[in-house]
């Protein structure tokens, strides 16, 4: 006997993971993309695509070809997705690296990626650069300034064409991320577009957050969760995602406050701060409609402490990053948990 679910059958574009995203855009061009939480900074859906594509041109230029690796060792900002949108247009990889790594765990993953480019953020610039040697990357670049590395921004600033790439969805890799496993070190995981771009389809059975939605993205984006899950899956809905480049509870919650933001994801850590911490009473959350959990079991009696005292619902997957990452979540009626 067949079992069959009651929910019909995902439709997989055969398509490359930024047209597939920037397909999602059509119609809302004007509409704020990305924000830089503390500074304000923003890119529309427009200009976040002519910023990939002149971003894609450069780098096609400095010799960046398919197949070939990026490294992205940064915390969170709106140059992320660039970078990374960039790089999966022109049929490159982009491993994700853990900001916190040091100079030697940052090099291992960059030699075991065979990265060719990598990108940093200002703060990381001294231990980057240490590990771009030790991994004899090419170039190392920065998103702002820092002695030693070529301006980020100076790759917007090109005016030529993209190269045509032919990009099997199926069998090309766009993202390389590192997983602990259970034993020894940190392992690549081999995803495709069509890996990426089926979970996100999957995803929007779940159907939990739209393009109305304000997105805080406050994980990591060097991780599964927050690269496709908020990142990715934002854009692809046509939502607006603020970012942050690190955990602060003030920050957080002003933020939310600032930006009238609907939908963030979390980890339980900070599902108990927004439960138990009294900065919680000092700003205005009632924006917030939902938070979503995940990395980590959230018990139910913290679920509810937290939804009583700021009045969303809360709802909590399960996945992997072999998995890309989404396998389970919960319903959207709690009552049928």
């Amino acid at each position: 006997m067949i079992f069959h679910g009651p929910y019909p059958d995902v439709t997989i574009p055969d398509v490359s993971l930024t047209d597939f995203i920037f397909k999602s855009a059509n119609g809302i061009q004007d509409k704020p993309a990305l924000i830089d939480g503390p500074t304000g900074r923003t890119w529309t859906y427009a200009q976040l695509e002519n910023s990939v594509r002149r971003t894609a041109a450069s780098l096609a230029k400095k010799g960046f070809k398919k197949g070939d690796v990026f490294g992205i060792f940064s915390t969170n900002c709106p140059e992320y997705a660039i970078a990374f949108h960039a790089v999966a247009m022109l049929g490159g990889i982009n491993t994700t690296l853990n900001p916190l790594y040091t100079a030697e765990e940052a090099a291992h993953q960059l030699k075991d990626a065979g990265a060719k480019l990598l990108v940093t953020a200002p703060k990381f610039a001294d231990k980057a650069q240490e590990a771009a040697q030790q991994a004899k990357t090419e170039e190392l670049f920065v998103f702002g300034e820092a002695e030693g590395a070529t301006p980020f921004e100076s790759l917007l600033e090109s005016d030529g064409d993209v190269p045509r790439v032919e990009i099997n969805s199926r069998e090309d890799l766009v993202a390389l991320p590192y997983s602990s496993g259970t034993t020894g070190l940190p392992k690549g995981v081999m995803l495709t577009h069509r890996n990426l771009i089926a979970n996100m389809r999957q995803m929007d059975g779940l159907d939990y957050f739209c393009q109305d939605d304000i997105l805080l993205c406050v994980l990591p984006l060097f991780h599964i969760y927050g690269l496709v899950v908020v990142l990715n899956m934002g854009l692809h809905l046509g939502a607006t995602i603020v970012t942050m480049p690190r955990f602060d509870l003030e920050q957080f919650l002003g933020l939310i406050e600032n930006y009238r933001v609907t939908l963030s994801h979390v980890v339980p850590p900070i599902v108990l701060q927004l439960a138990r911490n009294p900065l919680v009473e000092t700003r205005d959350l009632s924006s917030l409609k939902m938070i979503f959990s995940g990395a980590a079991p959230l018990g139910p009696e913290l679920s509810r402490e937290c939804m009583q005292r700021i009045g969303c619902s809360i709802r909590q997957g399960y996945g992997m990053t072999e998995t890309s990452p989404v396998t389970h979540s919960s319903p959207a009626d709690p009552s049928k948990m």
